[in-house]
């Protein structure tokens, strides 16, 4: 059995690469093989969002904080808020962030397959983002 006690592990900022604005990731799981399971808490400043992006064995967002938004390639956006639990399935292209007002915050969790949780795509334009 480990511990990680709080504070122990130190925040990140979401690389500029996969999000746009301001993100704060706070490491929460990550166990070592033949584990494939990790998830962090990560809030969303108000107008900040993913890129566009997959996962290869889907993802669960658990909102604990504000108020954000996600989307489906290829349908509306759609609203979020504290107590909701998105599934998004694998292989589903999708982002998801703060709205432009309210700042947000939530638990990702998701699971590497080969290594990799996540498949990184095209930036969310702020026509797309708007919309």
């Amino acid at each position: 059995m480990e511990i990680k006690r709080s504070g122990s592990q130190p925040s990140g900022k979401g690389p500029a690469d996969w999000f746009t604005g301001t993100v704060r990731i706070d490491p929460l799981l990550a166990p070592p093989e033949p584990a494939r399971v990790a998830g962090a808490s990560v809030t969303f400043e108000p107008g900040a969002r993913t890129a566009w992006h997959t996962h290869p064995l889907g993802q669960t967002l658990i909102v604990t904080a504000g108020c954000g938004w996600a989307q489906r390639w290829g349908e509306p956006r759609q609203e979020i808020h504290p107590g909701d639990v998105v599934w998004i399935a694998p292989g589903e292209k999708h982002w998801h962030g703060a709205t432009a007002t309210t700042a947000m915050t939530h638990i990702a969790i998701h699971e590497k397959l080969n290594g990799s949780p996540v498949n990184w795509l095209e930036k969310v334009s702020d026509q797309q983002y708007g919309s």
